[in-house]
């Protein structure tokens, strides 16, 4: 009885990390040192062309398809990480608990995507006087819907409490919310990077994309220094490599990228014709003479450097030095509940949160870059007729239209 006593506790006491990990040399599981690394290189390659492919279609068919794939995507990874802490016999257990978090995940999107697109849905049903009448009064209480939605799931759950299940179900109840807040809210960022021009959207995650294929390349041919313990596969050789590989693409990808407006035009509306705009001067080119010792030795006497480029230097930089460390944090994340990946719906990549890891991180960043430099602060005539159709009544409307001629008229009379 005694010894039955002494291994629970050993067993208590021990850490969630693995031991054996800890005091192993990371050369072992370097990829270098890897067997079966050829076989493992083929699938991981395979299953990247085919979702490079597929993420090409979905680019060219346009905004609303993407703002789709993303959806899909943040659905699958909150499938997956639901299920890292669900107990085999909950559906016995609780009946319809389940459910709940699906509530709160899809009140959730109600309102980050409300608040993201309200302004382009308005101007997608500006012509229809029903249409535009039922979507102002949804603006105008989106808040309130979502807030009762929230407090239904919430009343929902404190009905569902069950004597012997109280501490699992608050445990749910906590992830739950650490999910929407950690995964869903960031990745959702890469919905208004989309409509701000798909290439504050594909140009990030194409770096992200790169970043990640330069490491396992420079790790799988170089890699013989260990990076961090929590990856053990990662190398030094692979970070580096892939830092300057991730930071040359950007400077490069930005130029190519600039050029075409399906790519730099912002939509400003939920429809999906093609856009034409005028792109600016953030994406026409300003030439800059080469030094006389460096034009010697090529033909050319300047070169053609898009002011976004230098912009493109900046999420570089951030795409291969700290974003990997979203994907550093889900490292340790499965450590810590002793799984090797998050699903297994990628052949050689793991599930579709193990690639996502970055891209919230980025995300978020992109958003934020873009706000904060790029964007300009001033007001225009779009923003404010934007403000005014989705703010005010038609009779309101009508009215300011009546005192804003009279404004007009009596300043240009003051004139003469």
């Amino acid at each position: 009885m005694k010894v039955g006593v002494m291994n629970k506790l050993r067993r208590r006491k021990q850490s969630n990390e693995n031991p054996a990990d800890d005091t192993k040399p990371n050369g072992g599981n370097l990829l270098v040192n890897d067997r079966n690394k050829y076989k493992s290189m083929w699938i991981r390659t395979h299953s990247t062309l085919w979702m490079i492919g597929a993420f090409v279609l979905i680019i060219y068919m346009g905004h609303l398809y993407i703002c789709a794939m993303v959806m899909l995507i943040q659905i699958l990874m909150e499938k997956e990480l639901f299920n890292l802490l669900r107990k085999v016999r909950e559906d016995r257990d609780l009946p319809g608990f389940r459910l709940l978090n699906w509530h709160f995940f899809f009140t959730a999107m109600l309102f980050v995507y409300g608040r993201f697109l309200s302004q382009r849905l308005v101007n997608t049903v500006t012509s229809d006087k029903v249409l535009y009448r039922l979507v102002s009064i949804l603006i105008k209480y989106h808040m309130v819907i979502c807030y009762f939605l929230y407090i239904a799931g919430f009343v929902w759950f404190i009905l569902s409490l069950k004597k012997k299940m109280y501490k699992y179900q608050f445990g749910q109840y906590a992830w739950t919310h650490m999910i929407l807040t950690v995964v869903f809210t960031q990745s959702s960022f890469t919905v208004a990077n989309i409509f701000e021009g798909m290439f504050w959207f594909l140009l990030p995650a194409s770096l992200i994309v790169i970043n990640d294929i330069a490491a396992y390349l420079f790790g799988f041919f170089f890699g013989k220094t260990p990076l961090i313990k929590l990856s053990p596969k990662k190398t030094w050789e692979g970070f580096i490599g892939a830092s300057v590989t991730t930071i040359i693409s950007a400077f490069l990808l930005a130029n190519v990228m600039g050029r075409f407006e399906w790519l730099t035009c912002p939509r400003t509306d939920l429809s999906t014709g093609w856009l034409h705009c005028d792109p600016g001067p953030l994406f026409k080119p300003e030439y800059y003479h080469l030094p006389g010792y460096i034009a010697n030795w090529i033909p050319w006497k300047e070169i053609p450097i898009m002011p976004v480029q230098w912009h493109a230097l900046c999420l570089g930089l951030f795409a291969s030095i700290i974003a990997p460390f979203g994907g550093f944090f889900a490292s340790g994340f499965k450590r810590a509940f002793k799984i090797k990946d998050f699903g297994d719906s990628i052949p050689g990549h793991g599930g579709i949160t193990d690639r996502m890891d970055c891209q919230m991180v980025m995300a978020v960043f992109a958003y934020i870059y873009h706000q904060s430099f790029v964007k300009s602060q001033s007001l225009s005539v779009e923003s404010i007729l934007d403000q005014i159709l989705m703010n005010l009544t038609f009779e309101e409307q009508l009215d300011l239209y009546r005192k804003l001629g009279e404004i007009l008229q009596q300043k240009r009379f003051g004139q003469h």
